[in-house]
């Protein structure tokens, strides 16, 4: 057991707690609190928070405001790029502190943060000045570090009781009323169901279509097309638009922000499209497997093919009630099962894979390399079919026993093995 994990099991949770605070102001003081040379906005929720980061920074930049933003694959100061190779959506005290203060040296105005449960658990959120808090939904996640979904909630809703600025929050969400209690300024909310609420300036998006390489929508008349594929990426763009609107930002502005939106790398990222399309994303939880999956089973039926999925587990040692809900996903929207490798850390993979495998089913193939398991898939494929590798996105490694680190690029590896079957 190292040091680290002795400490964690055995020193009383206030302790712990009271050591995460006070390393947060030492990093607030050590670069002289930047956060109140900047507008920062505040994104959290479950999933889609890396792609409402960056539609919000597009809508932003496209206005001329100068932007910083940081989420789990990048961190962003007036269009310069960085990867995050933290293994860590929301950084440590000192790293978002030394971020925001090169953010701010830099002269940006507004900072983009995602914010994540266990880095409010681990007060990361603190000493930082949040002008604007973003809820974009929240389903069953980091279980075990929480020890409950309720205190999994609630550690999202510091947030908003942090921040008396301006709250956006998704009215579509079942536990959007746990966020609609605190006090704020100003409240908007966005839906594509209809919904309204007292209070709060509403958002809705009409007449939302899947087309070519994304989707349509209109807003108050105006039609708006997003690169992006699925509805919850809809969702997404409406999350931004109403930051958009909090700023004052017109609608023709965002709009056009919104068009010329790349997709961002390893979510729903479609790296080959003809004569069968390979998606690759990120998703490594229920709800959003879910989204993705039933998203491009929809995609493939329509063209007349089917859904292979290429699937893993959340790390080793996390969350493993997921394990068998993630089969049971892949069973309800795969017509062809792949379950692989993904981050064992100290855990068997193997064992991993085999508790995968318990919710998809007979027709499951288990295949423990993750580079000849993308190889299968591709060797299943046929013209007009879909592929979705999940679980990796755009990580750079897979996490292995001891810390150890095996370099990792997913779309690299299936473009790899995609000449190696059709430059024959």
């Amino acid at each position: 057991m190292t040091a680290k994990n002795f400490i964690k099991k055995f020193a009383p949770k206030s302790l712990i707690s009271l050591y995460h605070f006070k390393l947060a102001f030492l990093g607030a003081l050590r670069y002289g609190f930047p956060s109140r040379r900047l507008e920062v906005i505040g994104v959290t929720g479950t999933s889609g928070k890396s792609t409402t980061v960056n539609l919000i920074s597009n809508i932003l930049e496209e206005a001329g405001v100068l932007t910083a933003s940081t989420s789990s694959i990048r961190f962003r100061i007036n269009g310069k790029e960085q990867l995050n190779l933290l293994k860590m959506t929301m950084p440590g005290r000192w790293r978002i502190q030394k971020f925001l203060k090169e953010a701010a040296d830099a002269g940006c105005k507004t900072a983009i943060v995602e914010v994540t449960s266990e880095g409010i658990k681990q007060h990361r959120h603190q000493f930082i000045n949040f002008r604007m808090a973003l809820f974009n939904n929240l389903a069953l996640e980091h279980i075990e570090s929480h020890g409950s979904f309720e205190n999994y909630r609630k550690a999202k809703e510091k947030l908003f009781q942090a921040v008396k600025g301006i709250h956006v929050l998704n009215l579509d969400d079942d536990n959007v009323e746990h966020f609609l209690k605190y006090p704020a300024q100003k409240k908007y909310g966005y839906t594509i169901k209809g919904k309204t609420v007292g209070g709060v300036e509403v958002i809705s998006a009409k007449n939302i279509k899947s087309v070519a390489k994304g989707s349509e929508f209109e807003i108050s008349g105006t039609k708006i097309y997003l690169p992006l594929q699925g509805d919850f990426n809809v969702c997404n763009a409406l999350a931004a638009i109403c930051v958009g609107t909090a700023k004052g930002i017109s609608l023709p502005i965002m709009k056009a922000a919104l068009e010329k939106t790349a997709t961002v790398p390893g979510h729903m990222e479609e790296i080959i499209s003809e004569p069968f399309s390979v998606f690759v994303d990120y998703a490594f939880i229920p709800s959003t497997l879910e989204k993705v999956q039933g998203t491009l089973k929809a995609k493939a039926v329509a063209r007349g093919g089917k859904l292979i999925g290429v699937l893993g587990s959340c790390g080793g040692g996390r969350d493993k009630w997921k394990r068998p809900v993630l089969g049971e996903i892949a069973k309800k929207y795969c017509d062809e099962i792949i379950i692989t490798n993904e981050d064992p850390y100290d855990e068997n993979p193997q064992e991993i894979i085999d508790q995968v495998a318990k919710g998809a089913g007979e027709k499951a193939r288990k295949i423990l390399d993750r580079r000849e398991a993308i190889s299968q898939a591709l060797r299943l494929v046929k013209p007009n079919d879909v592929v979705v590798l999940t679980g990796k996105g755009c990580e750079p490694w897979i996490c292995v026993t001891d810390g150890k680190k095996i370099p990792w690029n997913e779309k690299q590896v299936a473009l790899e093995e995609y000449q190696k079957k059709f430059s024959k």
